[in-house]
């Protein structure tokens, strides 16, 4: 094979990875959408059936002790896939920007049509979600694990009013509170410290052997 045919196998191959990594990418959103509709839809559903059995004590109590924990084990579940979903769709885009930076070096007039301030996608070095202090709470998983740890304040809420008699609410609802800000900055932190560990890891795979 001359150097030309090599060339033109190799521009091949090229195109081929930049058609998977694209659909890899658009995987990971429909994944993303379908996982969150299911937490969503778990935690509409139950909140209506928990409306209908407020109205006997006898029955909601044990029935929000029942559906509430289940509900925060598949938020938590569905968090941290949330998570591993971004990292595996940043790999993606950084992989398209390698091929797009291949592609704008082809002709002198390739830039024009591949330069990063025209292109969707981000080029390597792509910003991250570390670049901004307040970044990582737009992300979807944020967002779940917002509403989760939600789910776990009331339930905790609950089980405070219930040992304390209902006589002091007030501390219940502090309680509540207080694991709703617990749970969100511990998902933070480890939300943090995974995409810190992706970048580590894509910085020491972009070094050349």
């Amino acid at each position: 094979m001359d150097e030309k045919d090599r060339q033109s196998a190799f521009l091949s191959a090229l195109t081929t990875e930049h058609f998977v990594l694209q659909t890899a990418a658009n995987g990971t959103i429909s994944e993303a959408g379908n996982r969150s509709a299911l937490y969503v839809f778990s935690l509409s559903s139950s909140l209506v059936a928990m409306g209908f059995a407020s109205r006997s004590r006898d029955v909601f109590v044990p029935f929000a002790a029942a559906v509430l924990p289940c509900l925060f084990l598949l938020g938590m579940f569905t968090v941290i896939r949330l998570v591993d979903i971004t990292l595996e769709y940043l790999h993606c885009l950084r992989g398209i920007a390698r091929i797009r930076g291949y592609y704008r070096a082809l002709t002198p007039e390739a830039g024009m049509y591949f330069a990063p301030e025209t292109g969707r996608w981000p080029e390597a070095p792509t910003p991250s979600l570390q670049s901004g202090r307040f970044a990582v709470l737009g992300t979807s998983a944020s967002m779940l694990a917002l509403i989760n740890s939600m789910v776990a304040g009331a339930g905790i809420t609950m089980l405070a009013d219930n040992l304390l008699g209902g006589e002091r609410m007030t501390l219940a609802v502090v309680f509540g509170i207080a694991s709703v800000l617990a749970l969100m900055a511990a998902f933070l932190v480890y939300q943090r410290w995974r995409f810190r560990a992706f970048e580590l890891i894509e910085s020491r795979a972009a070094r050349p052997a």
